[in-house]
């Protein structure tokens, strides 16, 4: 399993609108293969910082699967003009004793 781990930063003003964008892309993400489970978190101490956080079956399910296919296109119309700066992604995985 691959975490995705994004946070982002919604220009002040916007993070009523980009809530209501990410109801909708969050069902565009979903269906994908690969996919295993979001959340979206909102700080308490800053209410324009988010921390998405994707589970993946593998890593190429998000940089080739969903980064490539045409639902990435409207993920991005969807969220990206409310980024700045536009958010840097790691992903991770669990360390195994």
């Amino acid at each position: 399993m691959i975490l995705e781990v994004a946070p982002l930063q919604i220009i002040p003003g916007q993070a009523a609108a980009f809530e209501l964008a990410f109801a909708q892309a969050q069902r565009i993400i979903s269906t994908l293969p690969g996919y295993a489970g979001h959340q979206l978190q909102r700080s308490l101490t800053d209410s324009h910082r988010y921390l998405l956080l994707v589970n993946w079956q593998r890593l190429e399910d998000h940089t080739q699967g969903f980064r490539g296919s045409p639902q990435y296109q409207e993920w991005k119309a969807l969220l990206h003009h409310f980024y700045d700066p536009f958010p840097t992604v790691e992903h991770f995985q669990a360390v195994q004793p």
